[in-house]
């Protein structure tokens, strides 16, 4: 499975008459267990892709502050949106202030929009159904990603897994946050992130 065939299963469970995740693990569950494993690697690599500074400034708008674990189910919901949507805001978070669901959920303050956690596992799922076996997924997911990748690099890149998250910025500054998602900002701005207890809905610093 590519990264074609990954938004194919994904087009096709967003016709079924049930919850996005309910489907995609319908579908999951009529494949091989290879190809589930293939699919969640397209999936850890599209979210990779967004793990961003920029993208996490969108997601911290949107959820009214975001900690580590809210951005993993903020950017697991991005993919879930679909191609178009995705892409769109892979190149431009701000794009996000033209989405239907974000404009609605905006003027509601239903600050859980787009954050998907249900959608981190429909791959644990699928396969768990498929073999019966409850714990092996983790464990055959973490193998079949590293030789994919191990056998991805062709030794121009490091191998210390870091991820360039772009430029960091406060999220706190208000003319940040307008300089570089002016739609989202204006959409947000009878609003304010609450920063909890410890930064527990801060990025953590770079």
């Amino acid at each position: 499975m590519d990264t074609e065939a990954f938004w194919r299963v994904l087009g096709a469970a967003k016709d079924r008459d049930k919850p996005l995740d309910a489907a995609v693990t319908d579908r999951l569950s009529a494949l091989r267990p290879e190809e589930i494993l293939a699919f969640e690697y397209e999936f850890s690599r599209l979210r990779d892709a967004v793990h961003r500074w920029d993208v996490w400034a969108a997601a911290y708008l949107i959820g009214g502050g975001c900690s580590d674990d809210r951005f993993s189910d903020f950017t697991a919901g991005l993919v879930a949106l679909g191609r178009e949507w995705y892409e769109r805001v892979a190149a431009h978070p701000d794009a996000l202030a033209g989405h239907p669901a974000v404009r609605t959920a905006a003027a509601v303050g239903d600050q859980d929009v787009i954050f998907d956690e249900d959608f981190n596992f429909v791959s644990c799922r699928a396969y768990e159904r498929l073999t019966g076996d409850t714990d092996a997924f983790w464990g055959a997911s973490e193998t079949y990603i590293a030789a994919r990748t191990t056998s991805a690099n062709d030794g121009s890149e490091g191998d210390d897994g870091d991820v360039d998250m772009g430029e960091s910025f406060d999220f706190d500054d208000a003319k940040q946050m307008r300089l570089r998602l002016p739609r989202l900002a204006s959409l947000y701005a009878h609003s304010s992130p609450t920063c909890g207890v410890a930064g527990a809905n801060r990025p953590p610093a770079r």
